[in-house]
């Protein structure tokens, strides 16, 4: 199993509509070929700077092979549609985690 995680910091004024948003967008992520479950989780610890807000979306993939087709042909398009609603609000890191 593949874990996909992507951590996405911004303002704490901006959490909720990013949560109404980040819910569609997960759907949209299962939708694809490879996606078998995600899990939305905030980060307490370390905690946040004061005002800031750090959620954690962990994708959980099929296997590599699905992953890289995610890389190679989704990835730019799903990345895109939250660039082009937050723009540079918010910051978003990515992990890749594989079982042993």
């Amino acid at each position: 199993m593949i874990v996909y995680a992507v951590e996405l910091e911004m303002d704490q004024a901006l959490r909720d509509e990013y949560l109404a948003w980040l819910d569609g967008h997960v759907r949209e992520m299962l939708a694809l070929p490879g996606f078998t479950g995600a899990e939305i989780l905030v980060r307490t610890q370390p905690a946040p700077a004061a005002g800031r807000f750090i959620v954690s979306a962990h994708y959980r993939l099929r296997d590599r092979a699905a992953l890289d087709d995610y890389l190679a042909r989704h990835a730019a398009h799903m990345r895109a549609a939250g660039l082009a609603r937050f723009g540079e609000r918010v910051h978003a890191s990515r992990q890749i985690l594989e079982s042993l």
